[in-house]
């Protein structure tokens, strides 16, 4: 099999280690980040219209985490019970492009709120969307369940970035900064 940026078989082929990887990432990325305060910190900003409260981003992401992880469970196997090397080959393709999508996504909330980026972490959730959007185009010919199960995570990637945008512009393109000492 030739190299490629992708998690380890064992992981896309265990439905639980699947489902469970991108939570614990998810969850490890944010609570290292919270250290930073960033409830308190998202408390501070102007909000856009339609900003949800604090407390609705645990829940939702470790949903939508869910849904991708076994999104990408069910794309390995339907691939790995194809006959037709074209179908093995592109799911190849799919899984690096779901490990890259997963760093893309992890990184934004220390870009947001570690670093207090805002713009950077926009241009993060811009290559984001295009790489799960290509992602998706990847798997519509060859797992429509895995397509679909990807989709409330793309809608809630065009709501992050509104929101990230709309707090960017907001708040002049810089967040609170944490006073030494503190």
């Amino acid at each position: 099999m030739p190299w490629s940026f992708a998690l380890p078989q064992a992981i896309l082929t265990s439905p639980l280690l699947a489902v469970a990887t991108p939570i614990a990432v998810g969850t490890t990325s944010a609570l290292l980040t919270n250290r930073t305060k960033t409830k308190e910190t998202y408390g501070k900003l102007r909000q856009p219209p339609f900003s949800p409260p604090a407390w609705l981003f645990g829940p939702a992401w470790t949903i939508l985490y869910g849904l991708m992880g076994y999104a990408s469970h069910h794309a390995t196997v339907v691939a790995s019970q194809s006959l037709l090397p074209a179908v093995q080959e592109a799911n190849l393709s799919a899984q690096t492009l779901y490990t890259t999508q997963l760093g893309l996504n992890f990184i934004w909330m220390p870009l947001f709120f570690g670093l207090g980026r805002p713009a950077t972490a926009l241009g993060d959730m811009a290559l984001l969307i295009g790489n799960v959007t290509a992602l998706m185009v990847n798997w519509w010919d060859g797992d429509r369940t895995a397509f679909w199960l990807m989709a409330p995570y793309l809608g809630w990637l065009g709501y992050a970035s509104y929101l990230n945008a709309g707090v960017g512009y907001l708040n002049g393109w810089t967040l609170p900064r944490k006073e030494r000492g503190e």
